[in-house]
């Protein structure tokens, strides 16, 4: 499952989460490579139900995307222990996000 997480939940759904392991994907609807990257993320939630994958909307959360320097979208981060650990900018295949994730 993909979780939609807005700046109002961004804190407590990214950085607080202490117990899994987060992949947190700045995107926007009006993006192409995002419209891309969408079922690949899908996929990789399904199979991987020990990593927290969050959305982003860029558009609607820009605080967050300030908070990690979000320069372009699609945007994936690595969060463990509110710690990025790992970071890719642009469509990431389904073997580039478990690499990303595989800590």
């Amino acid at each position: 499952m993909v979780h939609e997480i807005t700046d109002h939940t961004f804190e407590k759904e990214v950085m607080q989460e202490n117990h899994q392991t987060v992949l947190a994907v700045f995107s926007a609807p009006w993006c192409g490579p995002c419209r891309a990257q969408a079922p690949i993320l899908e996929q990789f939630a399904a199979e991987n139900a020990d990593i927290k994958v969050c959305k982003i909307n860029t558009d609607l959360s820009e605080a967050a995307a300030v908070t990690f320097a979000v320069r372009g979208v699609p945007a994936l981060f690595t969060v463990k222990n509110g710690q990025v650990v790992n970071k890719a900018a642009g469509v990431q295949s389904l073997d580039a996000l478990k690499k990303m994730t595989d800590l």
